[in-house]
């Protein structure tokens, strides 16, 4: 290879050629003067210097003004431009928890495949407080998800569930469900059920229970509501032992249960004076008079009470009653052994009442006379019980159906 041949001494002799192409164009036009016939570093610079760059003429004076030269700068590589946004890749964790906070239930579940950042972002715990799965069918894979995301309120009634293997060993962070009225096997429940150690407000109404599921009610000691409607399949002492442990209850609904003499008698003898709403009705031949005088005696500071359909309540039940000072309502509906002049002197009787309940007792004819009596009291006005139930049956007959809660929503609802 011969020295001509390498590129920098081939640039060199390129660059030249140029300059004496320049010079001889300057001879033609008149500029003659100064050095119009060497290659000079200012030539060379203006010659390969990018012609969008603004160039700056300096002059040494007036004595040496024939002596320009010139400050140029080389090009740079333009950089990327910012004009497309910012890539999600380079947004933090805690800014995406931010957006991903205002996504309804399937679009999150959407966002969950993604990639994988995205699936651990989509079931962080901040963003599955709060979760309604109302009416879903099959629901097992479903909650078994949402149990491991560490839901606090759990929103599930009128559902169907199959087997759910829970595998979670520690405890759930559940402090609100509904599980009113849905199907599920006890075997399910029982998984569930074990593993909350942190209940407040719990409705299993309408549901097959267990000795299993009541023992473990009662390691809940801050239960506060309690909806047990309904229920059946559980003994007379597993409920006294779960009344004695949660000594906090101050709702408590367990009408109309499958109940015996022997059940009736473990609630009386072991609530706890915390109690100030209670519904025990549907004990046609179960609840006595004596176990009323238990009641009055252990819960001196209820205010709303229900013993509708007690068949033996007889009128001499009114002054056992009367021992309840802070008694606001009162059910006594289809108490049919209860007449209907012993109701006028109520008024009296219970200086605080502002609600009664009798229906079946008496007929609309006599409704404005007995309103006469009891002017300051309200009659027939709530034919459906509210305690401790976390939806009031009230608000469940229209056209939709109100899908609060314990008076809140839940963030995350799956849409029909």
């Amino acid at each position: 290879m011969s020295l001509q041949d390498l590129p920098c001494l081939s640039l060199q002799g390129s660059m030249l050629s140029q300059s004496k192409r320049i010079n001889k164009r300057k001879s033609r036009c008149g500029f003659t003067e100064g050095l119009d016939t060497e290659c000079t570093p200012t030539e060379l610079i203006q010659q390969w210097s990018p012609r969008h760059k603004h160039q700056r003429l300096i002059s040494k004076g007036k004595e040496n003004d024939c002596n320009q030269f010139v400050l140029a700068r080389r090009s740079r590589r333009k950089r990327e431009s910012t004009s497309a946004g910012i890539s999600w890749d380079h947004l933090p964790d805690e800014l995406l928890l931010k957006i991903l906070f205002y996504l309804p239930l399937q679009d999150l579940l959407r966002v969950s495949i993604v990639c994988k950042r995205w699936h651990c972002l989509a079931f962080d715990e901040s963003l599955w407080h709060s979760v309604d799965l109302e009416g879903l069918t099959h629901m097992g894979v479903a909650l078994q998800q949402v149990l491991k995301t560490g839901v606090r309120r759990l929103r599930c009634p009128r559902s169907f569930l199959e087997e759910l293997q829970f595998t979670g060993t520690g405890p759930l962070q559940i402090v609100q469900m509904d599980l009113s009225s849905s199907i599920i096997p006890t075997s399910a429940l029982e998984n569930i059920i074990c593993h909350c150690k942190l209940l407040e407000y719990l409705s299993l109404e309408g549901l097959q229970l267990s000795d299993t599921i009541i023992n473990s009610l009662a390691r809940n000691p801050n239960l506060l509501q309690l909806n047990l409607s309904g229920c059946s399949g559980f003994s007379a002492p597993a409920l006294a032992d779960m009344f004695t442990s949660c000594s906090s209850i101050e709702q408590l609904n367990i009408s109309w249960c499958e109940f015996n003499t022997n059940h009736v008698k473990s609630v009386v003898n072991n609530l706890s004076s915390s109690v100030t709403h209670l519904n025990l009705s549907g004990y046609r031949d179960s609840l006595t008079l004596d176990d009323v005088k238990l009641l009055v005696v252990r819960c001196p500071h209820i205010q709303t009470l229900d013993l509708s359909d007690s068949t033996l309540l007889m009128a001499d039940s009114f002054p056992v009653l009367a021992q309840l000072k802070y008694l606001l309502h009162l059910s006594l509906s289809r108490c049919y052994h209860i007449h209907l002049a012993a109701l006028t002197d109520l008024g009296k009787t219970f200086p605080m009442l502002c609600l009664l309940d009798i229906f079946g007792l008496v007929h609309d004819s006599h409704l404005p006379s007995l309103k006469k009596e009891m002017p300051r009291v309200c009659i027939n006005s709530r034919p459906f019980s509210g305690i401790a139930r976390p939806t009031p049956a009230s608000r469940l007959i229209g056209s939709f159906s109100d899908r609060t809660m314990w008076n809140r929503r839940c963030r995350l609802r799956f849409k029909l």
